[in-house]
């Protein structure tokens, strides 16, 4: 039998021929827009800090005094030990933000999926989700047991064409979307999709992991709202807001949230101060310099803070961005599977600390370049 080390090697060339591997880069992040890798420094447009709240005072002071107070780790689930005075804090703001009952707070945004979910529909259900859903609501959808169809993406007719065809043949039928998708930065139409879920007796959920602070808070239409901490926030962990009915069930039934270690104290404290500052104002300059990169390029106006620079193949990707850190710019190159096939891009995550030039001059590069 071969060796595990000789079999993994051989799919590392395979992924290699394809443009597929991928090489982790020790980093140092001085800001959300200013980074240094390998000593030299770089613009970055390749962070999700939106609103460049990652190295904000209030969010450092509020994480210095939760670990003086509480220490670094949680040391248990929430549902032992773990839950220390804070979390209802921060959960009372997320409800208030978003206009719903209460909030339940998951370790992450991909357990927040992981958990909530399968722990809604299971076998003898359905789950259609937009076929450009987030890798973890896939992976959780597929956990459920539950029976997943796609519709195309952002495609209300095809959504309803499912569930016309399906309803009637299960229990109980989630849809899933995204209110900003991650890889495209286009918005799902929220109104319309709510109400053909309740046309059909279905329940909508979204994934607001790049929409929190990004865009002005309004109410939504889903039932269940989940989202992310790490983003928008610039801290880390995911929640969940809905029914008060609802968050008490996510707190017996999600295993994601059960049997996992709470998160330490100053993550959480770090979120709340992000929360109230993203409550107290509106942080237009995300979306505006979004609007003035695809200004410059004479394309259609961005939608939000995220705006994808179509190449098509893997190693075209690759090659601008290695082209474009020479010239002092980090912009990831997204390739399969996290994107569709002959569909590999630079995606350019615009945060409220972009300066004018920064845009300028990548813009400048981009056309040279003959890229748009």
């Amino acid at each position: 039998m071969p060796a595990l080390d000789d079999i993994l090697q051989q799919k590392l060339s395979v992924l290699e021929a394809k443009h597929l591997k991928r090489t982790l880069h020790a980093t140092d992040r001085t800001d959300g827009v200013h980074v240094i890798r390998d000593g030299r420094n770089y613009i970055s447009f390749s962070c999700n800090d939106y609103l460049g709240l990652s190295h904000h005072p209030d969010l450092k002071a509020a994480a210095t005094k939760a670990i003086q107070q509480y220490g670094t780790g949680a040391g248990a689930s929430r549902l032992v030990t773990g839950n220390h005075p804070l979390y209802d804090e921060l959960e009372t703001a997320l409800a208030a933000y978003k206009g719903t009952e209460s909030a339940c707070i998951f370790g992450s945004g991909y357990l927040a999926n992981i958990g909530t979910i399968p722990a809604l529909v299971g076998k003898g259900d359905l789950i259609i989700a937009d076929k450009l859903v987030h890798a973890c609501m896939i992976d959780a959808a597929r956990l459920s047991g539950a029976t997943v169809l796609r519709f195309a993406h952002n495609n209300l007719e095809h959504c309803r064409m499912l569930l016309a065809s399906y309803a009637n043949e299960h229990h109980h039928i989630l849809i899933l979307t995204e209110t900003i998708f991650s890889m495209d930065g286009d918005r799902a139409p929220m109104q319309a999709l709510s109400l053909l879920a309740k046309e059909y007796g279905a329940w909508l959920m979204t994934d607001d992991a790049h929409g929190l602070g990004v865009l002005p808070q309004s109410d939504s239409p889903a039932a269940i709202q989940m989202g992310t901490l790490s983003k928008g926030a610039g801290s880390y962990g995911g929640y969940v807001c809905g029914s008060g009915t609802l968050i008490g069930y996510l707190k017996t039934a999600a295993r994601s949230l059960v049997y996992s270690t709470a998160l330490p104290p100053a993550d959480v404290a770090a979120s709340l101060a992000a929360i109230n500052i993203i409550s107290k104002n509106t942080i237009s300059a995300p979306l505006e310099n979004a609007r003035l990169f695809t200004s410059l390029l004479g394309s259609e106006p961005a939608s939000s803070a995220i705006v994808p620079l179509m190449l098509g193949e893997n190693e075209k990707a690759l090659a601008a961005s290695a082209l474009l850190q020479e010239k002092g710019f980090l912009v990831a190159a997204i390739r399969p599977p996290t994107v569709p096939e002959n569909t590999a891009r630079l995606r350019f995550a615009f945060s409220a600390l972009h300066e004018r030039k920064h845009i300028e001059s990548i813009t400048t590069i981009i056309k040279t370049q003959g890229w748009a």
